[in-house]
């Protein structure tokens, strides 16, 4: 959900005309649900980075340990690339 959607939502809970109880409930919940939807979004990129860091990691010990297999295999795709393909 955007912002402007919870704030449609906010404008149309205000301008329903039901008990001010009921309404003030019905607007905690939409900041709650707002609140919940961008931390649940901050968790996935902090999730996506740590994969991301472990991953080139790991590229970076295996191309200190095989620097000959690395250098071949940049010459192959470098050569394909080259043609095309």
């Amino acid at each position: 959900m955007t912002d402007q959607t919870f704030d449609e939502l906010e404008a149309k809970i205000r301008a329903a005309g039901i008990e001010p109880a009921r309404q003030q409930e019905l607007l905690d919940l939409l900041a709650r649900l707002k609140t919940e939807i961008a931390e649940s979004q901050r968790v996935k990129l902090t999730s996506l980075v740590n994969p991301v860091a472990e991953l080139r990691s790991s590229v970076e010990g295996f191309e200190q340990s095989h620097p000959r297999l690395v250098q071949a295999v940049s010459k192959v795709t470098q050569t394909l690339a080259d043609l095309g393909i």
